[in-house]
Order: structure tokens, then sequence, then C-alpha cells
């Protein structure tokens, strides 16, 4: 089981930026792959990022790339999403996601809202 905690969101004008952090428990962490998702109101969840048990591989959405950055630190099981350059349209509750090397996205977390202000 894993339990995993979302922080670092709120209000920001366009062009500012952001730090979401994801707080995971469990001794497994380094084993997850893990995510981040977005859902605006009144449109469909949708995958932000997403980066490998290593930290090696990562993913970005195109609307994501050259503005996002995914990271983590095992030792501390956290992911972050830097989040640069941001504009009104990435408006959402961000949520932070794990899933084992193969299978869905098992485990959520509650959501942190982010709001850019134009």
């Amino acid at each position: 089981q894993v339990q995993l905690v979302e922080s670092g969101g709120g209000l920001v004008q366009a062009g500012g930026s952001l730090r979401l952090s994801c707080a995971a428990s469990g001794r497994t962490f380094s084993s997850y792959v893990m995510a981040w998702f977005r859902q605006a109101l009144g449109n469909e969840r949708e995958p932000v990022a997403s980066i490998g048990w290593s930290g090696g591989t990562t993913y970005y959405s195109d609307t994501a790339k050259g503005r996002f950055t995914i990271s983590r630190d095992n030792a501390k099981n956290t992911v972050y999403l830097q989040m640069n350059s941001l504009k009104p349209e990435d408006t959402a509750v961000y949520y932070c996601a794990a899933r084992r090397l193969s299978g869905d996205y098992e485990y959520w977390g509650q959501g942190s809202q982010v709001t850019v202000s134009s």
C-alpha cells in the first residue's frame, strides 16, 4: 500500500512558477513509476509527466514540454513537479500517482489545486 500526499499548489500569476511535491509512504517508493496528472474543471484527467524508478526515464505531455520538470528523490520518498512559465490554461487540480513497472496507476493522491491568473 502506498499513500500519496501532494503539496505546493496555489494561486500564481501567468508567467510565474510553482513546485508541487508528492510525499509517498512505504519503503518501496523507489520501485514505483511516478506521475503527475491534472484535471481542469469540466475536462477529463490528463497525464502531465512521469518518471521511472531511477529518475532516468521521463515523459512529458506536449503542453508540459519545455516548461515543466519532473524529478524524484528516492531517499525522501518524494516526487516533484517544477512548473515554470505558467499559463491560465494550466489551471487544474494536479494529482500525483504511482504504479508498478507494469499495469495501471493504482495509487493516487488527493489532489492539489493550481490556479493561474491572467
